[in-house]
């Protein structure tokens, strides 16, 4: 993991409000919800920030009887490929290797992974955000999301409680006969203004003589 040393004056600022934003409740539903996912022997962390993310970066897992896993398997590029079927997991080879880049290439493989799972752009972290720990209230935003959409597609992948997340909000697609579609197309919207109210019944047409009784 990253060394960062101290922020100051304003950049010390903007990372407090940053950190005001971490929520110590949903770390550990999200911990409960990582554990039940991966379906492995997960050692669940410590509570606290800096636990949360040392676990996300180098936590390990046990041999698991259901699917092999190597030693210092990155958490998150197993989360999201239990999200999938058998044989069509988006991360086919997770690296091993502790070196830095290799770890971060992990983060960035799983970030890839999330949008292409449905993740919307503007709720997926940046890799400095999880690797310097540097937002990690972002990453929580992340794995909020992921979870929301896994209960959501109900396709059963998603392993936990469904009270964990909310369900995502459908589109409700409404069919109509011709029938009504025909009934439809006689009708004057109110928008398109009425064909009753004022006319031009009694009055003067332009140029002619108004009479006077």
């Amino acid at each position: 993991m990253a060394n960062r040393g101290p922020s100051y004056g304003l950049s010390r600022e903007v990372q407090e409000k940053i950190e005001q934003k971490y929520d110590p409740d949903l770390e550990q539903r999200l911990v409960d919800w990582i554990i039940a996912q991966c379906g492995g022997n997960l050692e669940k962390p410590q509570p606290g920030k800096q636990n949360f993310q040392k676990w996300l970066m180098d936590g390990t897992v046990s041999v698991c009887s259901i699917r092999p896993l190597h030693v210092h398997s990155k958490i998150l590029c197993r989360l999201i490929n239990s999200l999938y079927p058998r044989g069509k997991e988006p991360i086919k080879k997770i690296p091993e290797s502790q070196m830095a880049f290799k770890q971060m290439e992990k983060i960035s493989q799983f970030l890839q992974a999330a949008e292409a799972y449905g993740v919307t752009t503007t709720d997926v972290f940046q890799t400095v955000d999880l690797w310097e720990g540097k937002d990690m209230a972002a990453v929580q935003r992340t794995l909020m999301a992921l979870g929301s959409l896994a209960v959501t597609k109900d396709d059963g992948q998603y392993r936990g409680d469904r009270d964990w997340f909310h369900r995502k909000a459908q589109g409700y697609r409404r069919e109509f006969t011709d029938e009504q579609l025909r009934q439809g197309q006689s009708l004057i919207g109110l928008q398109m203004g009425s064909n009753r109210g004022a006319s031009q019944s009694g009055m003067t047409g332009y140029g002619m003589h108004r009479q006077i009784m």
